[in-house]
């Protein structure tokens, strides 16, 4: 526990303007995030007698061990700035909500050629329209299945589509007049595209304008005696006023509004969130989230707000923002909020009329959240505990592990030899410090050499960062922050989303950012002056290996070879969920139904889940290698223009340099590369239909490293089975 006094900055060293500050702890991590209008009065308020601060502020102040500032301008932009740092740095004593669920919305891709209509959840696109939120999928789908017979609007998806339009045949939803089918010609791109924005007119709320047009044009197709085009006209009215119905009135005057109310205790509080759009009820979402500091509702709301509205502009903020308690000082706030919509926006406490009885709607949605969530969490707790507790009982620890970090080895025969780490904090997944490597020390297969290597690798920048001698050089390793989907290639020096998505730092999740070699393009510096990458320089008290003894005991020398003593080892095997330990013949067996098994079982799986995508990734990248790749200076844009011009690698093999200088963006020095590359390099060798037999005569018009199908297709080598079986 550190003293405050020891680093409390002199008062003539902070300055009396607005600004906002970081309290990091003794590893450089920011740990708190603060802005101010005056630095100076309130950071004096932190180094007063402990026993007269509040305990979460006293165990903050305990726990940093220096604290730094930044001078702005205005509050509005200590505002920014402060909401920036909380996202980028995660501290953990700083309010963070937390999404009680990923809440669907409906989305219309106008930035398609020919926009489509679906359910989306996470990050907000460009040039997509969104509705809602909406509380379930089931929801948007009721909607706009009554929506499609007015507004026959594209939903399939691109795959879909591309084989309509190859096939010159419709879907079934083209077939019921649910879709104008522009897939076939129906429609042209500018008529669908008028349906789309007529889809979200509605959806926007602006419906009395289009059920009146309806309405006329029933009357003169009745009139006209064209009756079977008004009974058409009178059941799209229907449609229409039932998914009306949907979504009852709630405030008078087409008001767009969002409630935000706020329900808490000592320990937690919950926000509900509805948004009105047109005087009705379009979406709900709900945040909960630990008081880790001492803050007052109208901090809650401040800190909601910026959640909110921290990634919005123009008509996602709406007019008028209504809350339970206001922000002190409100003006920066309500300044924030303007200057995201680009037009005035009204921040207030509703006093009375129908406002005021739809906020209190609201603020019993939030108290019942907060019970729902308190209910959830305590059983959670209690089994967390106990697992951790049962672990470190078996292992004989001092305490419970409440940092695990799991190691796994994946290849495929040898090849692409891989490892992941995973951490779990208190029981739950830390996906943001997840890791993975590369195996570079030798070639070849041999899972004990691969744990030795990166235990050292790992442990080795933990005590590199923990006594800031500067860069490791010995050899660099792979490190992605990677959210926790699909796959994408990786950087080899620099730590780059590799998974799918934010990318994170953006991250989400299954890592964060940081490679060996450099940070952000900065050669050799193991950590950023401001703390933004989370690194190695958190020791967990117990490493899991997945093996058996020799995994073990090449974990545990790699940790005695670095001097490290205090964290322990252990290793779940697959067999028979035998605990092994280092130095003992015999297993530590845990009953099967023990939680403490239970949370080794799910540590365990979830890096050998980890490692085997990352592996699968580099093999995938490995299958896709050709002769151009080898190029140097020709991009991919480069390659797919020469393939587009060929038609193959062979017809460019053959083709001779005046011929290549034809592609364009293809100078004569880089053809003459290209030639002497191709040149140089064997064919690939002959592809094999699976499905035939047959040894494919124009090897080159596939893609190198893959054999394939009996249409073309390339296809990987082996059963499903087969390749399985080979995977570890």
């Amino acid at each position: 526990m550190a003293d405050p006094s020891s680093y409390r900055p002199k008062p003539g060293d902070i300055p009396d303007t607005p600004g906002v500050y970081r309290f990091r702890d003794e590893h450089r991590r920011v740990i708190y995030v603060g802005k101010a209008k005056s630095l100076r009065q309130r950071l004096a308020n932190y180094f007063q007698d402990l026993a007269n601060l509040h305990p979460r502020t006293r165990s903050m102040v305990t726990t940093a061990a220096s604290v730094e500032w930044t001078v702005v301008s205005t509050e509005v932009e200590a505002l920014q700035l402060e909401y920036s740092w909380i996202k980028e740095f995660d501290p953990r004593f700083n309010v963070k909500y937390r999404d009680d669920k990923s809440y669907p919305y409906l989305a219309v891709t106008m930035n398609e050629e020919f926009p489509r209509v679906q359910v989306m959840r996470g990050h907000k696109k460009k040039g997509v329209r969104y509705f809602g939120p909406y509380a379930h999928a089931w929801a948007i789908r009721d909607t706009v299945d009554l929506l499609l017979r007015v507004f026959p609007v594209r939903t399939c998806s691109a795959g879909v589509f591309k084989n309509a339009a190859r096939t010159g045949r419709p879907c079934l939803l083209g077939y019921i007049d649910k879709c104008s089918a522009p897939c076939v010609g129906r429609v042209t791109a500018e008529e669908h595209r008028e349906l789309a924005e007529e889809f979200c007119d509605f959806m926007a709320g602006r419906t009395g304008t289009y059920l009146r047009r309806l309405e006329k044009r029933m009357v003169e197709a009745a009139e006209e005696m064209e009756y079977e085009r008004a009974a058409r006209l009178r059941d799209d009215i229907e449609a229409l006023k039932k998914a009306m119905e949907k979504n009852a009135v709630v405030l008078a005057d087409a008001t767009d509004a969002d409630l935000i109310a706020v329900a808490e205790d000592e320990l937690e509080a919950a926000v509900q969130i509805f948004h009105v759009r047109g005087g009705r009820v379009r979406g709900q979402r709900g945040w909960v989230t630990d008081k880790v500091e001492d803050v007052t509702t109208g901090a809650l709301v401040e800190h909601a707000l910026q959640q909110l509205y921290g990634e919005e502009r123009g008509d996602a903020v709406p007019k008028e923002v209504l809350v339970p308690a206001l922000p002190d000082p409100v003006e920066p706030v309500q300044q924030w909020l303007t200057d995201r919509r680009g037009s005035n926006v009204s921040l207030r406490i509703p006093q009375r009329g129908d406002k005021k009885a739809l906020m209190e709607t609201v603020q019993r949605n939030a108290q019942q959240s907060l019970v729902l969530h308190k209910t959830r969490r305590a059983s959670d707790l209690t089994t967390r505990s106990r697992a951790l507790e049962e672990i470190a009982e078996a292992l004989d620890l001092d305490s419970a592990p409440l940092r695990i970090e799991c190691y796994d080895i994946s290849h495929l025969q040898g090849d692409d030899v891989v490892a992941s780490m995973v951490v779990f904090e208190d029981g739950l997944q830390r996906k943001s410090e997840y890791r993975r490597f590369q195996i570079k020390g030798f070639e070849g297969q041999d899972d004990v050499r691969s744990m030795h290597e990166v235990i050292t690798r790992r442990f080795r920048r933990y005590l590199a960062e923990k006594e800031r001698t500067g860069e490791w050089a010995d050899g660099e390793e792979t490190t992605t922050g990677v959210p926790d989907a699909t796959a994408a290639p990786v950087s080899p020096a620099i730590g780059t989303p590799a998974d799918g998505g934010p990318g994170a730092p953006a991250a989400a999740p299954d890592g964060g950012p940081g490679g060996d070699a450099s940070v952000n393009g900065s050669p050799g510096g193991l950590i950023e002056e401001d703390g933004r990458p989370k690194r190695f320089a958190y020791p967990p008290q117990l490493v899991v290996v997945d093996g058996g003894q020799p995994q073990v005991a090449a974990a545990r020398r790699a940790l005695d070879e670095l001097g490290i003593d205090d964290i322990a080892v252990c290793g779940l095997a697959k067999r028979l969920e035998e605990v092994w330990v280092p130095g003992d013949d015999d297993p530590v067996v845990l009953p099967r139904s023990s939680e403490g098994l239970y949370l080794l079982q799910r540590v365990r799986d979830e890096a050998h889940r980890f490692a085997i995508t990352y592996q699968r990734t580099k093999r995938a990248k490995r299958f896709r290698a050709g002769p151009l790749d080898d190029v140097p200076g020709l991009g991919e844009t480069r390659k797919q223009a020469l393939i587009k011009h060929f038609g193959s690698v062979k017809k460019l093999r053959s083709a001779t340099i005046d011929q290549i200088c034809e592609v364009p963006g293809i100078g004569r020095k880089t053809a003459e590369t290209i030639a002497v590359a191709l040149a140089q390099a064997a064919p690939a060798a002959p592809a094999v239909n699976m499905a035939t037999g047959e040894i494919m005569e124009d090897v080159e018009d596939v893609v190198p490293g893959k054999t394939t199908g009996s249409a073309g297709e390339p296809v990987p080598t082996g059963s499903p089975d087969e390749r399985r079986g080979q995977e570890t």
